[in-house]
Protein backbone atom coordinates (compact mmCIF):
# COMPACT_ATOMS: atom_id res chain seq x y z
CA UNK A 1 0.00 0.00 0.00
CA UNK A 2 1.41 3.52 -1.27
CA UNK A 3 3.08 5.70 2.02
CA UNK A 4 -0.20 7.86 3.46
CA UNK A 5 -2.88 6.10 2.14
CA UNK A 6 -4.81 4.04 4.38
CA UNK A 7 -7.43 1.23 2.95
CA UNK A 8 -11.53 1.58 3.52
CA UNK A 9 -11.55 -0.49 5.76
CA UNK A 10 -9.09 1.51 7.94
CA UNK A 11 -10.87 4.40 6.67
CA UNK A 12 -14.55 3.92 6.51
CA UNK A 13 -15.02 3.74 10.65
CA UNK A 14 -12.82 6.96 10.70
CA UNK A 15 -15.20 8.83 8.57
CA UNK A 16 -18.32 7.37 9.82
CA UNK A 17 -17.26 8.91 13.51
CA UNK A 18 -16.31 12.36 11.84
CA UNK A 19 -19.96 12.53 10.13
CA UNK A 20 -21.29 11.28 13.72
CA UNK A 21 -19.54 14.52 14.99
CA UNK A 22 -20.80 16.66 12.38
CA UNK A 23 -24.40 15.50 12.71
CA UNK A 24 -24.09 16.47 16.32
CA UNK A 25 -22.97 20.21 15.31
CA UNK A 26 -25.39 20.53 13.12
CA UNK A 27 -27.90 19.61 15.47
CA UNK A 28 -26.57 21.65 18.17
CA UNK A 29 -26.73 24.30 16.14
CA UNK A 30 -30.26 23.81 14.92
CA UNK A 31 -30.90 23.68 19.13
CA UNK A 32 -29.08 27.09 19.38
CA UNK A 33 -30.93 28.51 16.57
CA UNK A 34 -34.26 28.54 18.54
CA UNK A 35 -32.96 29.46 21.85
CA UNK A 36 -31.25 32.35 20.51
CA UNK A 37 -33.14 35.71 19.81
CA UNK A 38 -30.41 37.99 18.05
CA UNK A 39 -28.16 36.41 15.54
CA UNK A 40 -24.98 37.21 14.05
CA UNK A 41 -26.57 36.38 10.24
CA UNK A 42 -30.24 35.79 9.43
CA UNK A 43 -31.23 32.82 10.97
CA UNK A 44 -32.38 31.24 7.79
CA UNK A 45 -28.57 31.34 6.22
CA UNK A 46 -27.24 29.81 9.06
CA UNK A 47 -29.94 27.39 8.93
CA UNK A 48 -29.01 26.47 5.30
CA UNK A 49 -25.19 26.62 6.07
CA UNK A 50 -25.11 24.47 8.50
CA UNK A 51 -27.45 21.65 6.82
CA UNK A 52 -25.24 21.88 3.29
CA UNK A 53 -22.24 21.70 5.16
CA UNK A 54 -23.48 18.82 7.21
CA UNK A 55 -24.86 17.54 3.65
CA UNK A 56 -20.93 17.90 2.05
CA UNK A 57 -20.13 15.43 5.10
CA UNK A 58 -23.01 13.08 4.45
CA UNK A 59 -21.80 12.61 1.01
CA UNK A 60 -18.18 11.48 1.64
CA UNK A 61 -19.64 9.49 4.22
CA UNK A 62 -21.95 7.71 1.76
CA UNK A 63 -18.80 7.32 -0.80
CA UNK A 64 -16.54 6.01 2.08
CA UNK A 65 -19.17 3.38 2.86
CA UNK A 66 -19.68 1.97 -0.55
CA UNK A 67 -15.90 1.45 -0.86
CA UNK A 68 -15.90 -0.53 1.81
CA UNK A 69 -19.38 -2.60 1.38
CA UNK A 70 -18.61 -3.43 -2.39
CA UNK A 71 -15.21 -4.23 -1.37
CA UNK A 72 -13.67 -1.97 -4.21
CA UNK A 73 -9.94 -1.22 -4.31
CA UNK A 74 -9.99 2.37 -2.94
CA UNK A 75 -6.58 3.19 -4.71
CA UNK A 76 -8.09 4.74 -7.86
CA UNK A 77 -6.22 7.83 -9.33
CA UNK A 78 -9.91 9.23 -10.57
CA UNK A 79 -10.78 8.80 -6.88
CA UNK A 80 -8.66 10.20 -5.37
CA UNK A 81 -8.10 13.29 -7.43
CA UNK A 82 -12.27 13.89 -6.80
CA UNK A 83 -10.95 13.33 -3.53
CA UNK A 84 -8.49 16.11 -3.97
CA UNK A 85 -10.70 18.59 -5.19
CA UNK A 86 -13.13 17.74 -2.31
CA UNK A 87 -10.69 18.63 0.19
CA UNK A 88 -9.59 21.50 -1.79
CA UNK A 89 -13.09 22.74 -1.46
CA UNK A 90 -13.60 22.34 2.15
CA UNK A 91 -10.04 24.18 2.96
CA UNK A 92 -11.93 27.08 0.96
CA UNK A 93 -15.17 26.90 2.88
CA UNK A 94 -13.03 26.57 5.88
CA UNK A 95 -10.86 30.03 5.51
CA UNK A 96 -14.18 31.60 3.76
CA UNK A 97 -16.34 31.32 7.27
CA UNK A 98 -13.03 32.29 9.32
CA UNK A 99 -13.35 35.73 7.50
CA UNK A 100 -17.11 35.24 7.87
CA UNK A 101 -16.32 36.21 11.48
CA UNK A 102 -16.23 40.13 11.06
CA UNK A 103 -16.91 40.74 7.36
CA UNK A 104 -13.97 42.89 7.12
CA UNK A 105 -12.82 41.56 3.73
CA UNK A 106 -15.09 40.74 1.92
CA UNK A 107 -13.86 40.69 -1.63
CA UNK A 108 -11.35 38.08 0.17
CA UNK A 109 -14.37 35.78 1.56
CA UNK A 110 -15.87 36.00 -2.08
CA UNK A 111 -12.37 34.94 -3.36
CA UNK A 112 -12.57 31.81 -2.18
CA UNK A 113 -16.38 31.31 -3.00
CA UNK A 114 -15.25 31.85 -6.71
CA UNK A 115 -12.34 29.38 -5.91
CA UNK A 116 -14.73 26.60 -4.38
CA UNK A 117 -16.96 26.83 -7.54
CA UNK A 118 -13.95 26.61 -10.00
CA UNK A 119 -13.31 23.67 -8.27
CA UNK A 120 -17.06 22.09 -8.39
CA UNK A 121 -16.39 22.84 -12.03
CA UNK A 122 -13.33 20.76 -12.06
CA UNK A 123 -15.13 17.63 -10.52
CA UNK A 124 -17.52 17.99 -13.18
CA UNK A 125 -14.59 17.90 -15.54
CA UNK A 126 -13.10 14.79 -13.80
CA UNK A 127 -16.36 12.92 -13.00
CA UNK A 128 -17.54 13.11 -16.69
CA UNK A 129 -13.09 11.99 -17.63
CA UNK A 130 -13.60 9.18 -14.65
CA UNK A 131 -16.93 7.49 -16.16
CA UNK A 132 -15.61 7.58 -19.61
CA UNK A 133 -12.42 5.75 -18.52
CA UNK A 134 -14.87 3.70 -17.12
CA UNK A 135 -16.62 3.01 -19.39
CA UNK A 136 -14.38 2.11 -21.71
CA UNK A 137 -11.55 0.22 -19.87
CA UNK A 138 -13.85 -1.80 -17.21
CA UNK A 139 -15.46 -4.93 -18.62
CA UNK A 140 -17.21 -5.83 -15.66
CA UNK A 141 -20.09 -4.63 -15.61
CA UNK A 142 -21.00 -4.87 -11.43
CA UNK A 143 -17.52 -2.68 -11.01
CA UNK A 144 -18.74 -0.42 -13.54
CA UNK A 145 -22.04 0.29 -11.63
CA UNK A 146 -20.03 0.24 -8.42
CA UNK A 147 -17.29 2.82 -9.50
CA UNK A 148 -20.35 4.82 -10.88
CA UNK A 149 -21.41 5.53 -7.81
CA UNK A 150 -18.78 5.96 -5.59
CA UNK A 151 -17.35 8.77 -8.01
CA UNK A 152 -21.24 10.57 -8.50
CA UNK A 153 -21.46 10.49 -4.60
CA UNK A 154 -18.00 12.21 -4.60
CA UNK A 155 -19.05 14.74 -7.24
CA UNK A 156 -21.85 14.79 -5.11
CA UNK A 157 -20.02 16.09 -2.15
CA UNK A 158 -18.45 19.34 -3.90
CA UNK A 159 -21.70 20.21 -5.81
CA UNK A 160 -22.95 20.96 -1.91
CA UNK A 161 -19.69 22.60 -1.30
CA UNK A 162 -20.57 24.91 -4.00
CA UNK A 163 -24.19 25.10 -2.54
CA UNK A 164 -22.26 26.53 0.54
CA UNK A 165 -20.10 29.11 -1.32
CA UNK A 166 -23.23 30.38 -2.67
CA UNK A 167 -24.81 30.83 0.61
CA UNK A 168 -21.80 32.42 1.85
CA UNK A 169 -21.14 34.66 -1.09
CA UNK A 170 -25.11 35.93 -0.32
CA UNK A 171 -24.66 36.19 3.46
CA UNK A 172 -21.24 38.26 2.38
CA UNK A 173 -23.41 40.33 -0.39
CA UNK A 174 -26.02 41.23 2.10
CA UNK A 175 -24.39 42.40 5.06
CA UNK A 176 -20.57 43.98 3.45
Amino acid sequence: MAQGKVSAAEACPKIKIIESECDHITHHVVERLHKVFITPIDRNDIFRLISKMDDVMDFVEAASQRVALYEVDGHNNELWALARVLQSGSERISEALVGMRNLKHPELILEKCVEINRLENEADVLLRVAIAKLFKEEKDPMAVIKWKEIFELMETATDRCEDVANIIEGVVLENS
